[in-house]
């Protein structure tokens, strides 16, 4: 069986694990980046989410840049990125969103990592993972060529479900009583679409049709939320609603089904009766559902949604917010929504990104340590991105220290001051 060896791997290849790698490739680092599908990018390409939210807070200052900023002006290069604007969601409070081509993000995601000296591994499926002690010590990946052995100093679990970790015996946080994961979403494209007019409704008139919509069975969600297409005259649509656990096969593959007869359902319902999409029709599903919830790994530090409203100032900061909570319920039409204030921003602490149960290992994305309630925040994509670039530089200089022989990688040893700077230096908000 073939072996490599590794600084770093990175395995699951959506936007916050693409960042990671490229991240710490570009501290020099060794990095290779597991992925299942052919492409990068997770819920942001397979899932077609279509829009890059809350960069800034509600007065306009911006959290969330570096690597992620870098994303949009690539895209807007391809000609694939819409302006920086702002929206009124269907609770009718206001977000700012950049969209964005699913596909083309895609060539983005290539150019970063080949241009930065990523190693992908695409079309590699996770089988298991061995440790040694505190230590995750290999993963063995299936591919076309067969098994092959990866041995990093550091991994960076960047799966959303957090798989990797979760075949090598780490801790992982529980429910609350009373709370449910939060549903996926099958997004689907649908056009054309007379913007003009679609537009123009205004929150009231969109309420009522969402909930008209819901009422009669056709949408899933009484929401009507789409993510227009920089490049044509269609949008991408967010209104269905799968209450599932993903890491449960069976329910997944379920969801994907009962997906698509939700988004079919919902397109025959914009067709007759939104203004605006009256000449549209369902034009594509997305590649995957969107799970926006499963695992969260028990970390040195759990982040919890009091720390982001009050908000706490983290001495190991690495990665700023201004999502609200956003929680979808996983049954009914409706959200629970808190928004924050016109300044309000939070931080992540690099202790979220730790897990208790291993010294040479970091999370980043929707897996990181935090409650239910935390997690309906900073689990957008935007601030997953930060947090992977974050999760990326610290693990290159875990394992870069360990040079000499029989030296081990130690994610806890980083210099959080060296690293705060370092992603100061590369364009990141830390607040």
């Amino acid at each position: 069986m073939q072996a490599i060896d590794a600084d770093v791997v990175v395995c699951g290849g959506g936007v916050a694990g693409t960042m990671a790698a490229v991240a710490a490739a570009r501290q020099g680092a060794s990095v290779v980046l597991v992925e299942r599908y052919g492409f990068l990018g997770g819920n942001a390409t397979a899932g077609a989410v279509a829009q890059f939210n809350s960069w800034q807070t509600a007065n306009g200052r911006r959290v969330v840049a570096g690597l992620a900023n870098e994303v949009v002006e690539r895209l807007a290069r391809y000609g694939a990125a819409g302006a920086h604007e702002t929206f009124v969601m269907s609770t009718g409070h206001k977000m700012d969103r950049v969209p964005y081509g699913p596909e083309v993000l895609k060539l983005v995601l290539d150019d970063l990592v080949t241009e930065s000296g990523v190693k992908p591994l695409l079309h590699a499926s996770l089988l298991d993972v061995a440790t040694e002690g505190r230590r995750i010590a290999s993963l063995r990946v299936m591919t076309k060529g067969g098994l092959l052995t990866l041995r990093p100093k550091v991994l960076i679990d960047t799966s959303g479900d957090i798989d990797a970790l979760q075949r090598a015996g780490a801790r992982f946080l529980e429910l609350d009583e009373g709370e449910a994961l939060q549903p996926a979403t099958m997004m689907f494209r649908f056009g054309p679409i007379d913007f003009a007019r679609f537009d123009a409704l205004s929150p009231a008139e969109v309420h009522t049709l969402a909930q008209r919509g819901y009422a009669e069975g056709q949408l899933a969600r009484a929401a009507l939320h789409a993510s227009r297409d920089p490049d044509s005259a269609d949008a991408w649509f967010n209104i269905s609603r799968l209450g599932i656990d993903a890491t449960d096969a069976f329910a997944l593959g379920a969801a994907e089904i009962e997906g698509r007869r939700q988004a079919w359902r919902a397109a025959g319902f914009l067709h007759q009766n939104v203004p605006g999409c009256e000449a549209g029709q369902l034009r594509a599903f997305a590649t995957q559902v969107g799970v926006r919830e499963t695992r969260r790994v028990e970390g040195d530090h759990i982040l919890t949604a009091e720390e982001l409203l009050q908000p706490v100032q983290f001495p190991d900061a690495i990665a700023a917010g201004a999502y609200p909570i956003d929680i979808h319920p996983a049954a009914g039409g409706a959200l629970d929504y808190q928004a924050l204030g016109d300044d309000h921003a939070y931080q992540i602490p690099y202790r979220s990104l730790i897990p208790t149960a291993f010294d040479n290992a970091l999370v980043a994305g929707r897996g990181i340590s935090a409650t239910h309630k935390a997690l309906a925040a900073i689990r957008v994509m935007t601030i997953s991105m930060a947090v992977g670039q974050a999760a990326g530089t610290a693990a290159a200089m875990a394992a870069i220290a360990a040079n000499g022989p029989g030296d081990t990688a130690q994610v806890r040893a980083v210099d959080v001051s060296a690293l705060r700077a370092s992603l100061l230096a590369d364009g990141a908000c830390l607040a």
